[in-house]
């Protein structure tokens, strides 16, 4: 019996199609490494890209040609909102004309609408600074708040690929087992640091500080988004002297220049934590940055 050649190319071709589509990953665009690792950890198979890494300030960032080949090829585009992004991402939504990821009833997830932010603002001006309206955007130092957000972009994944639901629970699942059998460990670290003081840069660590009882009691910018001034930092020597402060805190990407004149001058040790997933090369994941943050800060004598 003879096979139409025509017959068994387009058979071919179908099953060549499905398969691929069968096999076609999920597309991942995370504007923070700490989203990407969080996606990468509840969408194992998903192909994920981050925008920006733990050495660079999440607030300026470049909608360079390579960002916006990956925004046009993303199904979901995680974000931690508040307006962190606000000076980069509605570029790459523009000229990437993907419509899947213009908006949260599609493939647009912001962190920041899943819980309550701290530091709300009811009235914005220029002359605040780098302040954010919707709140510090910097969530994700806070295990509990992170686990909302964890639950909310495994739903999320699923509204996006309900194919893959089973798969996105299962891993919802064991991040949430392994998260909360850290919680203990992390609380007892926690509770070392309540009522500590310290003076650090901008309001990165906000969401920690919160959690742990951590008072930060001055900043190294005069206001959010400038740089340490010779007036800003002499005052902040004044109250360094208080003798109260235990250290002088920046995140891995920001400029430790204003910082160590202070802990010089004060003989305060100047720690630099990292900031998210990267950070140092202690924090691979969420579970280990938070265990680096918590054993850096309890090592402070």
């Amino acid at each position: 019996m003879r096979i139409n050649s025509k017959l068994l190319l387009a058979v071919t071709s179908m099953s060549l199609l499905f398969t691929a589509t069968a096999k076609a990953e999920l597309n991942v665009f995370a504007c923070e490494p700490e989203y990407a690792a969080l996606a990468q950890t509840l969408a194992p198979d998903a192909r994920v890209y981050s925008a920006t890494t733990a050495m660079q300030d999440p607030h300026q960032v470049q909608a360079r040609p390579s960002l916006i080949a990956k925004m046009r090829q993303a199904d979901l585009v995680v974000c931690a909102g508040a307006d962190l992004e606000i000076g980069w991402l509605p570029m790459l939504q523009m000229k990437s004309a993907n419509p899947q990821v213009n908006s949260t009833d599609k493939g647009l997830f912001f962190a920041a609408d899943q819980i309550d932010t701290l530091d709300k603002l009811t009235k914005v001006d220029r002359s605040m600074g780098d302040v954010h309206a919707k709140g510090n955007p910097h969530l994700h130092l806070d295990p509990l708040r992170m686990l909302t957000v964890a639950q909310t972009l495994s739903a999320k994944l699923t509204e996006v690929d309900p194919e893959n639901a089973s798969k996105y629970a299962q891993s919802l699942s064991d991040f949430s087992q392994r998260w909360q059998a850290k919680m203990p460990q992390w609380q007892e670290q926690a509770k070392n640091l309540a009522g500590k003081k310290v003076i650090a840069y901008h309001s990165s660590f906000r969401y920690l500080f919160n959690w742990t009882g951590i008072e930060q009691v001055a900043d190294l910018e005069p206001k959010p988004g400038l740089a340490p001034t010779s007036s800003h930092l002499a005052s902040l020597l004044t109250r360094a002297e208080k003798g109260d402060v235990m250290a002088v805190i920046v995140a891995s990407y920001q400029d430790e220049r204003g910082a160590k004149w202070l802990g010089e001058r004060a003989n305060l040790p100047v720690l630099v934590l990292p900031m998210s997933v990267g950070g140092n090369d202690e924090s691979k994941d969420l579970i280990s940055l938070y265990d680096s943050l918590l054993t850096l800060l309890n090592g402070v004598k």
